[in-house]
């Protein structure tokens, strides 16, 4: 019987001091989304005057 007794009573021991934090609950962070710049036609359109504006004004 002592020896089903001892490592029984060292197996709840040990147990115990594993689940002695309390359950580990893990938060999802948030899904963030990169968003998409929405003035993305201007930087072409302001790219495409200057140069015309360059071939019209050449003196």
């Amino acid at each position: 019987m002592k020896k089903f007794l001892a490592p029984m009573l060292a197996a709840t021991m040990i147990s115990s001091a594993a689940f002695a934090g309390g359950p580990v609950v893990v938060e999802e962070e948030p899904v963030v989304e990169a968003s998409s710049p929405r003035s993305g036609w201007i930087v072409p359109v302001v790219v495409g005057l200057v140069l015309i504006c360059a071939v019209a004004c050449n003196d």
